[in-house]
């Protein structure tokens, strides 16, 4: 399958669907960095550049369409402008090219906030023109946490196919939702559901998204609950007390980095302007004679040895926390790609800085989301 992508940012839709044997005929994208990652990755594949500019473009047949048009003016952190915004007035665009290529399949993505900007209306519009345009049509709110990657990140993906909506709900929903039937009633105090948000139901997932949790010793002793420990291990007592020293796994969540104590938020979507933050563990130095202890750097080795005798520091691993800002290849990983794919060459240097390359990751698809929609699109164009 041959595909046309715009606002293409750094190619999610080609990192998943290269493995499918997918093929890009075409970029467009304008931003000066995803353009060098484009270009550095995929040399042989011309960058149209600005989509407003698509009535100059080649004639070259395409078999489907993505592109994720600017977000801002429906974002409910936006100014919720809509079709008012030029960078709305985009989705009219993207309808514009899948007129004049008539590709037999859509891929669009945006914020939920698309939903409800000016009452619903501008999506509206997005879907009737759509309709006008021969498409069958399914939407459906997707969470990348449930695709395999550590952040809330729900966006809304609006399948097309040309002149049959049936084969657009199957890529993005089963074949029992599609049957009429409501999903059944759940238990009192069962696990919690995850509903999404779609053009045809609310659709309950089962048993999905639940989070790990687990019991770690507390010094002076009681018991806590912390996300996604490490196995524990006992190591002795500490003031007459039996207690057990444990890992707590870094979290990543959003920080206001001038204040890391404000705005958290376990497992945050990724933001282009402020990367999320974790919480890395710290090494200390336990001094159980003197009931002390010390902070050392993070990450250091857990020694062998009694705690009792001497005075003599143990190195384990500390409550205490240390936020720190996430880094590009933790960001890249966030959603599903290589690590360090978009560190390349840069205004003659060798490296690209940070900033670029948090921002490209935070305007980004979820890998991960747009390799389940490729299989899906495969499995139904062969039905």
């Amino acid at each position: 399958m041959r595909y046309g992508s715009v606002c293409s940012g750094v190619e999610a839709a080609t990192v998943a669907w290269h493995p499918l044997g997918w093929q890009a005929a075409w970029y467009s994208e304008i931003e000066p960095f995803p353009c060098a990652v484009l270009k550095h990755h995929y040399p042989t594949v011309p960058n149209y550049g600005d989509m407003t500019q698509y009535e100059a473009w080649p004639n070259e047949p395409i078999d489907l369409l993505v592109g994720g048009t600017p977000c801002q003016s429906f974002s409910v952190a936006g100014l919720r402008k809509g079709l008012a915004d030029p960078r709305g007035n985009l989705m009219l665009t993207y309808g514009a090219i899948a007129k004049r290529y008539r590709p037999k399949w859509l891929v669009w993505e945006n914020v939920p906030g698309v939903l409800s900007s000016n009452g619903g209306r501008d999506f509206g519009t997005f879907l009737g023109m759509l309709a006008e345009l021969g498409y069958g049509f399914a939407y459906r709110i997707l969470d990348a946490q449930y695709f395999g990657v550590a952040q809330r990140r729900r966006r809304v993906f609006v399948i097309g196919h040309l002149g049959d909506w049936h084969r657009a709900a199957a890529v993005l929903f089963e074949r029992h939702s599609l049957q009429g039937h409501p999903a059944p009633s759940r238990e009192t105090r069962q696990n919690p559901s995850t509903f999404f948000e779609s053009s045809l139901a609310q659709y309950r997932a089962e048993n999905v998204g639940g989070t790990l949790k687990a019991s770690g010793g507390v010094l002076g002793g009681g018991s806590e609950t912390f996300v996604a420990n490490t196995l524990t291990a006992g190591i002795g007592r500490r003031n007459d007390v039996e207690s057990d020293t444990f890992a707590i796994e870094p979290i990543g969540f959003g920080a206001q980095m001038s204040n890391p104590q404000t705005d958290v938020n376990l497992m945050q979507t990724l933001n282009a302007k402020n990367p999320m933050a974790v919480a890395q563990p710290y090494v200390g130095g336990v001094d159980y004679e003197n009931n002390a202890h010390t902070m050392d750097e993070p990450t250091g080795p857990l020694l062998k040895g009694s705690p009792t005798g001497g005075g003599r520091p143990l190195p384990a691993i500390a409550t205490a926390m240390q936020v720190r800002r996430l880094t590009p290849v933790e960001c890249e990983r966030l959603q599903g790609f290589p690590d360090n794919y978009t560190n390349i060459p840069w205004r003659k240097k060798p490296d690209a800085p940070d900033g670029p390359r948090y921002k490209a990751m935070g305007n980004s698809m979820a890998v991960p989301v747009m390799a389940w929609i490729g299989r899906r699109i495969a499995a139904a164009s062969a039905l």
